[in-house]
């Protein structure tokens, strides 16, 4: 049984999303991961960065589930109606 169609879009806004999770849980399991990745700490070790950072990634994965969900619930149109060129004369 399948799914009802959906866009190229809400494909891309699930795995941002869920991209965004696991940074997330990433960022709070092992907040030095950034650190690690460059030369020096930002924030000289007080993890503000990281929780900031975890924050933004937790939101941007709400976000783009929510436009997910939108996503998903709005039927597919076909091409000609959504340009106009479809029977409706008016």
């Amino acid at each position: 049984m399948r799914g009802p169609a959906v866009r190229r879009r809400f494909w891309a806004e699930v795995v941002l999303a869920g991209i965004g999770v696991v940074l997330a849980v990433v960022t709070a399991l092992v907040p030095d991961w950034i650190e690690r990745l460059g030369a020096e700490g930002g924030d000289a070790g007080s993890g503000g960065t990281e929780r900031a950072i975890c924050l933004v990634f937790l939101a941007a994965a709400v976000v783009l589930g929510v436009l997910a969900r939108v996503e998903w619930r709005r039927p597919l149109q076909p091409a000609l109606a959504r340009h106009g060129a479809g029977g409706d004369p008016g």
